[in-house]
């Protein structure tokens, strides 16, 4: 390895953000001390913000190290699809009809549990909703269990270890729930292409044991804190005066849909998604309001990730390939904690002559540690911006939130490596 002097720099920026991610509790209480300059310390406080400021100064570096050529030509080859798409289908899965018709999908199978009400209809969100993101995508499957589980649950005064136990599930659920198929996951669809994973292949391979460690999770998490759940008053998230039409949740469902067909499109999908909002401007007493600064900021986390990331493949591919097949599970699992997973996996697909061994632990090593922090998996920023709201200081503390995805994570790695 002979990293020049930009990507040293780059790389100490990438460990600073990282610092400041685990953080941020430290810039909210300041806010409060602080107040004339409020403003700053709760800017500096937004996980969603962080990496986005780290990737401003990098810029700014580049800039001032190798001239404004250098530092656009940089800018300009980075692909930041991922973050418009996470933006587009963030607002869309998060309107009133989307959200109606899954709360209702989720009653339909919440009857067919022997279970409490709030015992059956958590573990439903906590299930099901992940397994969903196989096919909607893992940010509209996160995006949705997000806001069911706010109004459903949050809501009310939890204690902070069934909030952390929640966001660690939902976390690692929507990690390796996506892997039913080959177009759900962004750590899966990086690889798939290239090495021939087509969805059959997903399923028979890795998504089955997935769907076995997610509705272990749900079920763990749902039995340890059922107490306290059967003391919840049982909110309908539905009030009788906001039902929405038939039609025009087809039409929600049908724009859904399209995005994710052309996910991969971002002049069409954006399209769709303007004409999204046309839609529901016309129709606005269907609406609630649209999530559309949640979405601003995991976007803007997302596109500081990529411009930070971009500049690590010096010692972070070299790093992998140092691993045999059994190392680089348990080594993707843990280097996915401070960077995001498809970035490793996409790492992997450079290198040529891989076995199918190696592949295997790659790509689920990756999935296995998407729940670790909020930078591990590119939906957990989407879910931590609908739910934080409701933390102490509307802050979510990485610490308690590391601790409490390490028992959903073990399981998922008893999933893939023993079956």
């Amino acid at each position: 390895m002979n990293p020049t002097t930009l990507q040293i720099v780059a790389t100490v920026l990438f460990a600073v953000a990282l610092v400041h991610t685990f953080s941020t509790k430290f810039f909210e209480r300041m806010a409060h001390r602080q107040p004339a300059h409020a403003g700053i310390w709760h800017l500096l406080g937004e996980v969603e913000a962080v990496f986005g400021f780290w990737a401003l100064v990098l810029i700014v570096a580049m800039f001032a190290m190798q001239g404004s050529v250098s530092a656009l030509d940089y800018i300009d080859t980075r692909n930041f699809t991922e973050p418009m798409f996470v933006f587009a289908i963030m607002v869309i899965a998060g309107s009133r009809p989307i959200l109606q018709f899954c709360v209702m999908l989720a009653r339909l199978i919440d009857r067919l549990i022997p279970l409490d009400g709030n015992m059956s209809f958590y573990f439903v969100v906590l299930a099901v909703m992940p397994l969903l993101g196989s096919f909607i995508t893992e940010p509209a499957a996160m995006t949705l269990a997000a806001l069911i589980l706010r109004d459903r649950f949050f809501q009310h005064r939890l204690s902070p270890r069934l909030m952390y136990a929640t966001l660690g599930v939902l976390f690692v659920n929507i990690s390796i729930g996506g892997t039913l198929t080959s177009f759900a996951a962004p750590p899966v669809l990086m690889v798939a292409g290239k090495w021939g994973w087509d969805s059959t292949f997903m399923l028979t391979q890795i998504g089955w044991k997935a769907a076995i460690a997610v509705l272990v999770n749900a079920l763990a998490a749902t039995f340890f804190f059922r107490h306290e759940l059967r003391q919840l008053p049982a909110t309908d998230t539905l009030s009788s005066g906001s039902r929405v039409p038939a039609a025009l949740i087809a039409v929600h469902l049908a724009f859904l849909g399209a995005l994710v067909m052309f996910a991969h499109h971002p002049a069409l999908f954006m399209g769709l998604f303007l004409f999204f909002l046309g839609v529901a401007h016309a129709y606005e007493r269907h609406q609630d309001r649209l999530i559309l600064r949640e979405g601003l900021l995991v976007a803007f986390f997302l596109a500081g990730l990529i411009v930070l990331g971009g500049m690590q493949q010096w010692w972070l591919q070299p790093l992998l390939l140092r691993m045999d097949a059994d190392a680089i599970y348990f080594g993707a699992t843990a280097l996915t904690a401070i960077t995001d997973n498809a970035a490793l996996t996409y790492l992997g697909s450079l290198v040529e002559g891989l076995s199918d061994e190696f592949k295997y632990a790659l790509v689920t090593g990756a999935v296995t540690g998407g729940g670790l922090t909020v930078i591990a998996n590119a939906p957990n920023p989407a879910g931590m911006s609908i739910l934080r709201h409701r933390f102490e200081d509307e802050t979510v503390n990485p610490w308690p939130l590391l601790l409490a995805a390490l028992p959903p994570t073990f399981v998922a790695i008893l999933a893939f490596r023993l079956l």
